[in-house]
């Protein structure tokens, strides 16, 4: 062998060792649990179009580059230091670190520094103080121009003019609550304030809670440990009442909207006509199953038109509010299920529907906008339910068009002029990518690649498919097999269980949405099993709603069509299976041991709802209607009737403060175990929540991996 021949031969064999040394890298505790940030996938940061513009910004160190959308050419728009020159001509206060910025339009940005409101025309080089506010403002709300900003302090409502504070509420009884989000947020509810287009008024929500029981949350942190009430409307027993105001900048009054009705109806969709003249609102009655939409004066609070109504044997869900066309200010989409499938529908502010835009055995989860030529974008699952892409459709025609070209999990910002659009999107083999496409769905460049995060890390294989459910439904399910999978082995299994509307655990993403935990456990040897049942998110109305009335029963049957799958598969343990779930994850972790005892060996429950009746009116009362209309489906998902049927290790896990599941959930159960003589473990987080933050959290993954350890393994 002549001398190159051998290096080559060296140089060979040392890339081999190289790569397989490479791939025999495996996730760490560290890495799962504290979420290694060097694991995470690419990112850009504050990517973004400006203003008007076919030109897009990003940020780089301390500095924000501009470019162009079809020339990608690239130019420095500014840096921290062309900031800060601004800033001390002017006598402010210099900035340390790049702010996050947003763009009004082509020449400038927004920023906030240290409670004050700046706008930087990155072409003159001046800066302009906007506004302040106090430092301990909350659900703060910016009208178009960043000049009036609303805000709550104390449960009371402020709006800064030029820095100038006016109050337009004064309650001083703490269960009088201005200007944020009502109804235990539900109905797709995130704000309490409202800017009228024209910035003349606001609309505010008021909840009037005095009438609500007062429910203990206790404090520790004192010697004598103090009660911090909160006040929780648990099913069947007496809700807030809300009404909607308006207050007037230039006459400085306020109206009461007439939303005529019972005192604990439901008020959402909130919605300002385009000109101000009208504000229009969902009126859904508290039995949820009859919504109306309406049209009201704002200036003088009068009921004006009845625009529609839905009904449901069931339920009625109102999650988005109307969105008025900038083309046509007389038509509004409006989102419905109610041909099963949450779709966009054409109305006139007559309540006349001109149009449904979108059809078929699929839902929108996401308006994007209307954009130039009458053209709709938005976001779905045409394709499969695993997927969300991005879509247009324009008004006038049935033709769909999808925009993104890879399959997967899409989120979009769209230029103003319709012609480009930022794609960001993940699938299973992708981690995250960012793209620049046109509206005819071409890739005009990658602004970054996948940067494979976990490429040299040793996974175990990961498969998605269906099973099907006793009604003929598909079950997606997700199975991550142990590193150095040994088919010839019997392995233990974790059945990781959320099972609740709203949400969806399997999707085309990276890492089919399992995330590094999952993963890690799969690293430990067991087999890491995901089932989404009837009544999770974005599989249509009767996927979810079959759990009307009754739940925990067809998505206990659905997961047990799982479980058994996974008893069929020569690699799985049967004597070894485990459960684990937060939330209505602790509830289908209790409840799939209790109703099939023998079959799980172990399980983690956290913040579970043990007895539906203790839960509160807004998410209850929709799935389960009140405890005296529906005993017998609260009697069945009363987790406390079966805890004698307990056979298993169980671990129950709460937070001592959860404003959500309260205590009282666990505990109640916790004495009926001890009164049936059954052996349950149980750990508490002293003062927190509904969840774990922090390096509490990394506590709280140690706490379940131990637990599997000990007894599952």
């Amino acid at each position: 062998m002549n001398y190159t021949l051998k290096i080559f031969v060296a140089l060979i064999i040392m890339m081999v060792n190289m790569i397989s040394v490479a791939q025999d890298k495996v996730l760490t505790a560290e890495d799962a649990i504290y979420m290694n940030r060097e694991l995470y996938p690419a990112s850009v940061s504050q990517l973004q179009w400006i203003g008007e513009s076919n030109n897009y910004a990003y940020a780089s160190g301390n500095a924000i580059y501009k470019v162009g959308a079809k020339s990608g050419t690239e130019t420095l728009l500014f840096d921290i230091d062309m900031i800060n020159k601004a800033m001390s001509d002017n006598k402010y206060d210099s900035i340390r670190r790049l702010p996050r910025v947003s763009f009004p339009d082509d020449i400038s940005c927004n920023f906030t520094s240290q409670h004050n409101y700046y706008n930087y025309n990155f072409v003159t080089g001046e800066i302009h103080w906007l506004n302040s506010l106090d430092e301990d403002a909350e659900n703060v709300d910016f009208e178009k121009d960043t000049r009036f900003i609303a805000y709550t302090k104390d449960n009371n409502i402020f709006i800064s003019i030029d820095g100038k504070v006016e109050q337009i509420t004064n309650d001083e009884n703490p269960g009088i609550v201005n200007g944020q989000a009502v109804h235990r947020v539900e109905f797709g509810i995130s704000k309490g304030l409202f800017w009228s287009p024209e910035s003349k008024k606001l609309a505010y929500y008021r909840m009037d809670e005095t009438m609500v029981t007062d429910y203990p949350l206790v404090d520790i942190d004192s010697r004598i440990a103090e009660v911090e009430n909160t006040k929780y409307p648990m099913a069947g027993m007496t809700s807030h009442e809300v009404t909607l105001l308006v207050y007037d900048l230039e006459k400085e009054e306020t109206i009461a909207i007439n939303t005529e009705g019972p005192a604990d109806q439901f008020l959402t969709a909130v919605t300002w006509g385009p000109n101000g003249e009208f504000i229009y609102i969902g009126i859904l009655n508290r039995e949820q199953n009859h919504l109306k939409l309406n049209k009201y004066n704002a200036s003088t609070g009068e009921f004006v038109a009845q625009l529609f109504e839905e009904k449901s044997s069931k339920y009625v869900e109102p999650e988005e509010g109307l969105y008025f066309l900038k083309n046509n200010k007389d038509h509004f989409i409006w989102q419905s299920e109610r041909d099963g499938w949450n779709h966009l529908y054409l109305y006139n502010n007559k309540g006349e529907m001109i149009k449904q835009l979108t059809s078929g055995n699929w839902v929108v989860t996401q308006l994007i906008g209307e954009y130039p030529n009458d053209v709709i974008w938005f976001k779905g699952t045409k394709d499969s339910p695993l997927e969300q892409n991005i879509y247009k459709v324009k008004i006038g025609s049935d033709n769909i068009t999808r925009i993104t070209p890879d399959r997967g999990t899409h989120s979009a910002m769209v230029s103003k002029s319709g012609k480009y659009v930022l794609d960001i999107y993940s699938n299973t083999d992708v981690s995250r990518e960012y793209k620049v496409l046109n509206s005819k769905a071409k890739v005009i460049r990658v602004i970054k690649e996948d940067k494979k995060p976990l490429a040299d890390y040793k996974l175990g294989e990961m498969s998605i498919f269906t099973l099907k459910s006793d009604a003929g439904d598909d079950l997606y399910c997700r199975l991550i097999k142990p590193m150095n999978f040994d088919s010839t082995k019997k392995y233990p299994v974790i059945v990781y269980v959320y099972g609740g509307p709203h949400a969806q655990l399997i999707t085309d993403s990276w890492m089919g949405g399992a995330g590094f935990f999952l993963n890690y456990l799969a690293q430990q040897g067991y087999v890491i099993f995901t089932l989404d049942n009837r009544g999770t998110a974005n599989r249509g109305r009767d996927f979810e709603q079959s759990i009307h009335r009754q739940l925990g029963v067809n998505e206990v049957k659905d997961q047990m069509v799982g479980v058994n799958y996974l008893k069929s598969l020569n690699f799985v343990d049967s004597d070894r299976i485990g459960v684990d779930g937060w939330s209505y994850g602790g509830f289908m972790t209790i409840s799939m041991m209790l109703d099939n005892p023998g079959v799980f060996k172990v399980g983690v429950a956290g913040g579970p709802v043990i007895d539906w009746k203790y839960y509160e009116i807004m998410y209850g009362e929709r799935y389960m209607d009140m405890p005296d209309e529906n005993p017998e489906g609260y009697e069945n998902a009363n987790l406390l009737k079966k805890v004698g049927k307990l056979d298993g290790k169980l671990m129950i896990i709460h937070g001592t403060n959860d404003p959500t599941v309260v205590w009282q959930h666990s505990l109640k159960f916790l004495k009926y175990a001890i009164d049936e003589d059954k052996d349950i473990d149980y750990f508490v987080y002293p003062g927190h929540g509904h969840n774990m933050r922090g390096k509490n959290r990394a506590h709280l993954y140690k706490k379940i991996l131990s637990y599997f350890n000990d007894y599952l393994k």
